[in-house]
């Protein structure tokens, strides 16, 4: 190591429902451990928002929680790490205090656009037809839950004057500005999310472009430098990769999460990326010493599946790789000088929640697991079981083997990348009972496993050289969703250490990683602080198992493709075509 950690470092994680804090030891233990829920609004169909007033004083709670739990003192925590969903916070420039994001403007406590929202879905159609070049670094065109078409919907709906008085930050950035005052943004914020294209990357000279943000009908990001959104590095901005060290607590601050304002703040991520810290350096296999250090190289053949409500899929490269449907490629987000593509599945545990809870033989599968004591997926992986042993089929999986689920409900990430695709289904029948969920249920899980694998191709054919992947999440929890992705991908899935607390203990390295003020690099921290896992191997080529899958995946395929055709054909009819 080129330095040494001592002392503990805190993790802060906002995600959908809740914000969580973890307190680790310099060995990457984690001590303490809290949550508290934060809320959010849907005022309309499509619309999500959220309040950073609540989201901070969460995180405060947590904070103060995991010190008096463990017990220690304040002053011996030496950095604080954040990360946040990439939802969009509005902030009064002069007053820095919240504004009502809509659609009732004037309550103010709402004033965060949560990532899934999808209320500008024209104003994302809008930006796409420019076709303007930097779009091929968000994979050809922005996501409906990125924050350029937020921006845009905002200054085309908010009463008039208010959005000139309005500065925007990606939610990481607004945690890190409210912890230290400083108005430092995150590469990954930015480039992710907002359009930033690095200096020097395709001719890019202040990092946004002035010609784009006018094209879309956002001049007034283009003010003074882009004072609003963050500035120009070396004239009124800094700009950041994970875990740089942007300052430390403001005395405000420091009271308020309780700690000592002594404490150094990395620069924040966006949530996956924090799974991403948290899980690729896991080791596994016989030596598990938490000093070995390989070089980050290796992280270019291990994909970060970090499993939520969504999923997103991370990996890393040495150049540029341009994946179509696949956000990015996104330079010095993570490690200067590397890149990054993320992937993603728009519902992964939103799914199979919808699919449990909208069946039939929901209530009684609720009144099983509580008599039980264990959870609905356990029920259903058991009655799975039993199943197949009562019709004496191979496997679990050729229960499903005449059942195609394909479960885009909420539209597709990545590769396909277009919000309007849905579900279908080939195979229902009028069975409304326990076992007929259990079918339902197991579909879902697999095309969890074969969109995993759509993805993983889309990234490997362009260039990338992904190997593994090490998922993380309460989904690693599900044998049966583990060992299905692992065979439909025919690749190994590493399960972390920690597997809920994957991504809390990345934002806890983004603060040891500011706390070695420059002497270690965030590789160096990762391996140090990363433990074992264990892995699941897929299945053998000769198994049903295996066999089944990947017939299956050819059918996926087609379900994806037809109804696109199928709403082609009916739009053309209508003369409805765009």
């Amino acid at each position: 190591m080129s330095a040494s950690l001592d002392g503990y470092y805190i993790g802060v994680d906002v995600g959908t429902g809740s914000a969580r804090a973890c307190l680790i030891d310099s060995t990457g233990t984690i001590v303490a451990l809290a949550a508290k829920d934060i809320s959010r609004w849907s005022p309309k169909s499509s619309y999500w928002n959220q309040s950073s007033t609540q989201i901070w004083d969460s995180i405060c709670y947590c904070t103060n929680k995991i010190v008096a739990d463990a017990q220690i003192d304040p002053n011996l925590i030496k950095g604080i790490g954040f990360d946040a969903t990439c939802s969009l916070v509005v902030i009064h420039e002069k007053e820095d205090k919240p504004v009502g994001v809509g659609p009732d403007f004037d309550n103010h406590d709402q004033n965060v656009i949560l990532w899934m929202d999808h209320r500008a879905e024209k104003q994302t159609k809008e930006i796409n037809k420019t076709g303007h070049n930097l779009l091929r670094y968000v994979g050809g065109g922005m996501s409906v839950e990125m924050e350029i078409p937020k921006a845009k919907w905002l200054k085309e709906n908010m009463p008039k004057g208010v959005f000139d008085q309005c500065k925007l930050y990606d939610l990481a950035d607004y945690l890190t500005h409210r912890a230290t005052g400083s108005e430092t943004r995150s590469f990954c914020s930015v480039v992710c999310k907002q359009g930033y294209v690095p200096v020097g990357v395709d001719g890019s000279v202040k990092g946004w472009s002035e010609e784009f943000l006018n094209t879309v009908g956002l001049p007034e990001l283009v003010e003074d430098n882009f004072r609003r959104v963050g500035g120009v590095i070396g004239q009124n901005g800094q700009y950041l990769s994970a875990g740089e060290t942007i300052g430390h607590l403001t005395e405000k601050s420091a009271k308020e999460l309780g700690l000592s304002k002594s404490i150094a703040v990395g620069s924040g991520v966006i949530d996956a990326y924090a799974g991403w810290i948290g899980t690729v350096a896991s080791k596994f296999g016989p030596d598990d010493s938490n000093d070995i250090i390989e070089s980050s190289d290796v992280a270019f053949n291990r994909l970060a599946a970090v499993a939520g409500t969504s999923t997103c899929h991370l990996v890393m490269s040495k150049d540029a790789v341009f994946v179509p449907g696949v956000w990015g490629p996104y330079k010095n987000v993570m490690i200067p000088d590397r890149w990054l593509a993320e992937g993603g599945q728009s519902t992964t545990g939103e799914l199979l929640h919808h699919v449990v809870t909208t069946h039939p033989a929901s209530d009684e599968l609720k009144t099983i697991a509580e008599r039980m004591g264990v959870s609905t997926f356990a029920v259903l992986n058991s009655t799975l079981e039993q199943m197949a042993k009562d019709q004496g089929v191979p496997s679990v999986v050729y229960l499903a083997k005449h059942y195609f689920f394909y479960g885009d409900l909420y539209g597709n990430r990545s590769p396909i990348a277009d919000s309007s695709m849905r579900g279908s289904i080939v195979g229902e029948s009028m069975d409304v009972s326990l076992n007929a969920l259990a079918i339902k249920y197991l579909a879902a899980v697999e095309f969890i496993g074969q969109q995993t694998r759509h993805i993983i191709e889309a990234l490997n054919k362009a260039g990338h050289q992904v190997k593994e992947i090490y998922l993380s999440g309460g989904q690693c929890r599900n044998t049966l969703l583990t060992q299905l992705m692992a065979t439909c991908t025919g690749m190994p899935v590493i399960i972390p250490k920690y597997i809920e607390a994957s991504v809390v203990l990345g934002a806890a390295m983004l603060g040891a990683k500011a706390a070695s003020e420059g002497k270690l690099t965030l590789w160096e921290v990762m391996s140090k602080l990363s433990g074992k896992g264990s892995v699941i191997e897929p299945q053998a080529t000769d198994s049903v198992d295996y066999k089944l899958v990947h017939a299956k995946y050819e059918i996926f395929l087609d379900q994806a493709e037809r109804q696109r055709k199928y709403r082609k054909i009916v739009d053309e009819a209508l003369g409805e075509n765009e």
